[in-house]
Parts: structure tokens; C-alpha cells; sequence
């Protein structure tokens, strides 16, 4: 009676436990898995018309099943200097906007964990106001902001700052101010998560030790904030590689992106094979931080255990 009772437990936990993490298991390879094969299926196929862009991966002729492989699109891609240049110019730029948010972020999640649990809430709405509104609309807002004749240059020139309107738009430092904008909550609330939950007894032993309130910062909070670093960090990084629509309204000819390539590979040269290429290039590079991530944080796992 009590074997049949454990086995009858044992059985149920483990159905129980397959039965949580096989839901999103499932979801996650409908919304990620199947559509990259696809994806896939049409960056390795000749395309048979510009209406049906997936072409015949498998023929069967004469009793023969034949495989076509297309490889020179990713052959292309390795030899034209175009799609390395903005693969490193989109890397370059979602570099800069994660370091920004990260310097500009921490301050401002430290503050809001230090302030007092009434003002927390305030505080986090004030965060994700902007999420209230259009995120287009709020891109549109920079560009009557940053014009020649915009709201910055007519403040700059009332106080006498400068002569002349500065050139402001379509320059990269329109396209990272406006990432920046875009994508710092990202990075201010999982640095908040982790940072609420620090234990304060940390920093008053190491005060009691002779610490100074530096020393207590870089030597205890830092480190231990560090999921979250790493956490806001890959949030912001890996939207920003295929950003889109910050780099069209606010970026200019030298600031090229790969989601700007993908646009004219998909609609304007109707070239869906090579499209689906470069998609599965930025795809692998986007998963590589993802599994640095992974393997750092199955780190910090393990070491807690």
C-alpha cells in the first residue's frame, strides 16, 4: 500500500512537472522554432516566382527524391562587404545604446531601491509611462525635436548658444539618442528588480569594516547586481541589433542597419531568398549573446547552490 502510494505521488510529480515546463516549451517552438525553419527553408531555396518565394526544396522525379540546397546566398553575404559593414554597424550601434542606458540606467534603479517603499510605485510608473504611448509616435516626437527648425535649435538659438541651427537629424547621434529613449526602462527595471531585493545588512557591515561608501558600492552592490546588469543589458542589445524604425526616422546614410537591408532585400528587390539569408545570419549572431547570457546565469545558479 504505501509503494503503490509513493509510486502514485512519484507519477503525479513528475506529470505535474512535465506538464509545466512542456507549455511553454510548445509555445516557444510555435512562436520561435517554426518560423525560423521556414525562414530557413526559404534562404536555402531558388525562389520559383516573386509570388511564391519558397521554391521546391524536395522534387521527386522518376522515382528519385532529390535535396536542392541553395548556398549562395550565404556565400554572397560572407563575400560582400555590404552586409558585413552593417552587421557591424548595427553591433557598433546597439553597443553604444546598451552602454548608455547601463550608465544612465543604474543611478536611476539605485535611486528608485533606496527610496522609500511608498514612493516605489510612483516611481516604477514613471518608468513605463512611456510604454502609455505610441511607440512610432513617441520617435515622430524626437523628429520635431531634433530638426533644423525644431524645438532644440530654437532653445539653443533664443539663449544665444549657438549662430546657426545645428545639424542634429539623420546623424548617429539622433540615432543613439533616440535608442537610448527607446530602451532605457529595459534596462532600469530588471536593474530595479535586482537591486530592491539586495540585502542593506551588506552594506553596513562593510561600513562597520571601514568601508567607504564607494568602496561599499563597487565592492558589494555592484557585484551583486550583476544578473541584473547582464539581464537589462541582453534586454536592450539584442533589440537593437535588427532595430528598424529608429534607424529610418532619426538614422541617416551612415548609419545603416541590418533591419534597414532586410526592408530592401524583403520589398524593394523582392529577393526573398536573400532576405531570409541575412535574417538567419542576424538570427545566430543576436543567439550568440543570448547563450553567454544563458551559460552566466547557470553560472550564478550553480555557484548559489
Amino acid at each position: 500500500m504505501k509503494k503503490n502510494l509513493m509510486y502514485m505521488l512519484t507519477l503525479r510529480w513528475l506529470t505535474g512537472r512535465r506538464l509545466v515546463i512542456g507549455v511553454p516549451f510548445v509555445w516557444l517552438s510555435l512562436i520561435f522554432l517554426v518560423p525560423f525553419l521556414i525562414v530557413f527553408k526559404i534562404s536555402v531555396t531558388e525562389m520559383l516566382s516573386p509570388v511564391d518565394p519558397f521554391g521546391n526544396l524536395l522534387s521527386y522525379v522518376d522515382g528519385f527524391v532529390t535535396l536542392k540546397i541553395k548556398i549562395s546566398n550565404y556565400i554572397f553575404i560572407a563575400q560582400d562587404d555590404l552586409y558585413l559593414l552593417t552587421y557591424l554597424n548595427s553591433l557598433k550601434f546597439a553597443v553604444i545604446t546598451m552602454l548608455l542606458c547601463l550608465v544612465i540606467g543604474y543611478p536611476f534603479a539605485y535611486f528608485m531601491a533606496r527610496a522609500r517603499p511608498t514612493l516605489r510605485p510612483t516611481l516604477l510608473m514613471l518608468v513605463m509611462l512611456p510604454f502609455w504611448t505610441s511607440f512610432l509616435l513617441r520617435i515622430y516626437a524626437w523628429k520635431g525635436i531634433l530638426a533644423t527648425n525644431g524645438l532644440l535649435n530654437q532653445l539653443l538659438l533664443s539663449l544665444g548658444l549657438i549662430d546657426a541651427p545645428l545639424q542634429m537629424m539623420h546623424t548617429s547621434f539622433s540615432l543613439v539618442l533616440g535608442m537610448v529613449y527607446a530602451y532605457l526602462p529595459f534596462m532600469i527595471l530588471p536593474l530595479y528588480a535586482n537591486l530592491a531585493k539586495l540585502d542593506i545588512r551588506f552594506l553596513e557591515a562593510a561600513a562597520d569594516l571601514g568601508a567607504t561608501p564607494w568602496q561599499a558600492f563597487w565592492r558589494i552592490t555592484v557585484p551583486l547586481s550583476k544578473s541584473g546588469i547582464v539581464a537589462g543589458s541582453m534586454l536592450v542589445l539584442i533589440p537593437c541589433i535588427g532595430e528598424f524604425v529608429i534607424p529610418e526616422l532619426l538614422g541617416g546614410p551612415e548609419t545603416m542597419m541590418i533591419g534597414r537591408v532586410l526592408w530592401d532585400e524583403f520589398f524593394s528587390n523582392n529577393d526573398w531568398s536573400m532576405a531570409s539569408a541575412v535574417t538567419v545570419v542576424m538570427i545566430l549572431l543576436i543567439l550568440l549573446p543570448m547563450a553567454i547570457f544563458n551559460k552566466y546565469q547557470a553560472k550564478q545558479e550553480g555557484g548559489a547552490i
